[in-house]
């Protein structure tokens, strides 16, 4: 396994790899309509801008690219990837129907881009909600959208001897399920699970799929309780940072290293480097993901 932004430009010859997108909640960082401290001074801050959570699977021969979940920011996203790895129009492999993780899609139908037919990997309860439902189902009646199914826990073969397989996650559920990606490649392989409920929920255990990968990124929207003044938290279910490294630390030094944690909120105080929760996240042996990172798959 390579260490993050190890790589060097990829040759048709290079192994497949991964690109980090984004890594912030649904709004990205800073959020729309924040005025507290935490997006407030964004500009003065060591991270001024991060787009909500995605992650494209790259293969070099191909150039074929293959983006997780369709954000807000997929314009940015997109061009971010275009920088860094150049290559055919990418397909879409979508998580679950939360605002963050797919609503993107508007920018592939006539009124913008105008593609057609492009490859959208989803489950079940997913394709039927972009089936019925505009504006998204003026994608697929337009063809500007292929849905693709997927089932849980039986792998996709990609480009580049890359394969990825989708599994369930408890998550809220209002619109589609909710699944989180293993993803295995010729010399590397990583979880990507942005959103859940609660790691006690989660079957196979969370110890069991990180003992399966190189890398994992993990839910890390908040860092402890009372981010949100005002709101009720439990209402907005995920496992705490704090929690998350706990239950960890029983884990093996090598087995931490593989933590990174994605999905953070604007309130988040881990999403700035400098910050004493950060420092905390890799005391623990963990560390939290940036945005631009390559991985070797």
């Amino acid at each position: 396994m390579s260490p993050p932004n190890g790589l060097t430009e990829a040759g048709p010859d290079a192994s497949p790899l991964a690109v980090l997108l984004g890594t912030a909640q649904d709004g990205g960082y800073p959020q729309a309509g924040c005025e507290a401290r935490c997006c407030g001074h964004a500009s003065s801050n060591e991270i001024s801008s991060l787009y909500p959570s995605s992650i494209a699977l790259c293969d070099p021969a191909s150039r074929s690219r293959w983006i997780i979940d369709c954000t807000p920011a997929f314009p940015s996203q997109l061009s971010l990837l275009d920088k860094i790895f150049p290559g055919n129009h990418p397909g879409l492999i979508l998580s679950h129907a939360h605002v963050g993780h797919y609503t993107g899609l508007v920018n592939l139908g006539n009124e913008i881009m105008g593609r057609r037919r492009v490859p959208v990997y989803v489950l079940p309860r997913l394709k039927a909600f972009l089936q019925n439902n505009e504006p998204w189902k003026e994608l697929v009646d337009n063809e500007n959208i292929e849905l693709r199914s997927m089932s849980a826990g039986e792998p996709i073969e990609l480009d580049g001897g890359v394969r990825i397989t989708p599994r369930l996650v408890p998550h809220r559920d209002e619109h589609s399920e909710t699944a989180c990606f293993q993803a295995d490649g010729p010399t590397g392989s990583l979880l990507w699970l942005p959103d859940i409920d609660s790691w006690e929920e989660l079957s196979p255990g969370i110890e069991d799929l990180l003992g399966e990968v190189d890398r994992a990124f993990l839910d890390g929207t908040f860092f402890g309780s009372g981010e949100l003044p005002g709101r009720d938290m439990s209402a907005i279910s995920h496992p705490l940072i704090l929690d998350s490294i706990e239950r960890f630390s029983s884990l093996g030094a090598e087995v931490r290293r593989k933590i990174s944690f994605i999905h953070l909120n604007h309130t988040n105080p881990a999403i700035q480097p400098g910050s004493e929760e950060s420092q905390a996240i890799e005391q623990a042996g963990c560390s939290v993901a940036r945005q631009g990172d390559r991985i070797e798959l």
